[in-house]
Formats: C-alpha cells, sequence, structure tokens
C-alpha cells in the first residue's frame, strides 16, 4: 500500500481497535492490566535508577499510574508528556503525586509548570501495535516526532492489550519501533 491508503487503514483500524479496548468488561481490564503492571516489576527493576516518561492513560488505555507511583515512592524519577502543539513533539516534564497539572489535549492532564526533560527510558501506549514492535498511535504522530529528537533512542517499552495486535501496521520510514511489548500474554521483543 502506498502512504495515502495506509493512513485510511490505519484511521479505519485505530477505530475499530479502540472500541474493542473499550468494550473490554472491566474484570478484563483489571486482569490484564494486573499481569501487564507485573511484567514492569518483574523486568524493569532498574528503572527507578531512570528518568521514565510514562503517561496518563486514555480511553482505557493500561493505566500505568500505579506503577508510575511505586517508582516515585522507590526514589525514581517520572516525567509526562505534554502536547505543546500541532506537529511538534512531545515535552516531557518531570512529575511526582501532587504535582500541580493543567488540562490539555483530549482533556489529558498533565504537569503544569517545569522545566523540559529528556526520559532515558519510555513505556508508551500503543492503540495498536505489531510483532515488528511498531506502534499504531492516535494520529499525531507526537510520539515518532518526538522519538526523532533524540541522539540516542530511549529505552521503549510499548504496552498494550493483545486485542490491538495486528499482523502489521504497514510501517513507515518515520515510524520508530518499540524495543519491548508488554501485554497480558507477556513480554515480547520485536520479530523482524
Amino acid at each position: 500500500m502506498d502512504w495515502p491508503e495506509v493512513r485510511v487503514w490505519r484511521k479505519a483500524k485505530r477505530v475499530e481497535l479502540i472500541e474493542a479496548r473499550r468494550a473490554l468488561p472491566i474484570e478484563l481490564h483489571r486482569e490484564y492490566s494486573a499481569v501487564i503492571e507485573g511484567h514492569l516489576d518483574e523486568r524493569f527493576d532498574d528503572l527507578a535508577g531512570k528518568l521514565v516518561g510514562g503517561y496518563v492513560p486514555f480511553r482505557r488505555e493500561f493505566n500505568v499510574t500505579p506503577y508510575l507511583i511505586r517508582l516515585v515512592e522507590a526514589g525514581g524519577r517520572v516525567a509526562l508528556p505534554v502536547v505543546v502543539g500541532p506537529g511538534r513533539p512531545l515535552e516531557f516534564r518531570s512529575w511526582a503525586p501532587g504535582v500541580k497539572m493543567a488540562l490539555g489535549v483530549y482533556d489529558i492532564p498533565y504537569p503544569a509548570e517545569g522545566e523540559a526533560v529528556s526520559p532515558e527510558a519510555l513505556i508508551v501506549p500503543m492503540p495498536g501495535f505489531d510483532p515488528a514492535g511498531y506502534r499504531l498511535g492516535y494520529g499525531a504522530g507526537y510520539y515518532d516526532r518526538t522519538l526523532a529528537t533524540y541522539d540516542a533512542l530511549p529505552l521503549r517499552i510499548g504496552v498494550s492489550f493483545e486485542l490491538a495486535r495486528l499482523p502489521t501496521i504497514h510501517p513507515q520510514p518515520h515510524d520508530i519501533p518499540m524495543q519491548l511489548t508488554l501485554t497480558e500474554k507477556g513480554v515480547f521483543e520485536p520479530v523482524r
């Protein structure tokens, strides 16, 4: 498929996958989230020594917040993304429980104040993903645009539910893959 066809396909697939995630029964959502959180705890015990970029869950994404709180409580540092404008990379600002927040795009909270920081590791939500580690995002390209600004890419951990797995997202040259994908079924390295 050429890029215009891929864009149309991605838009339709994104809607389908988000609706499937939102339709997931709350009990299963909690169960799957607990398993993913367990993967983070077991596999990434060294993240407390890094500046970790997380996110505020949106549209019933995996809720990474309890994990981020535990990182801070263990002495770690966490940052959350800020959309500073259309077509621009995300800015990350330090976060901890109690930090003053503001509402941004789609009413997603972000740290209202603070200097931009550069996370050494990113935990990235994936509305869709493929076995090669490529992420089908929300369509604005914020994460790919942000990752393209790094001289040395941070550790990239994609998190999603297995229902969002696709055979391919039809990656394009601007797409930057995750290094690991975590779902309720396990921790997966890219298969290329």
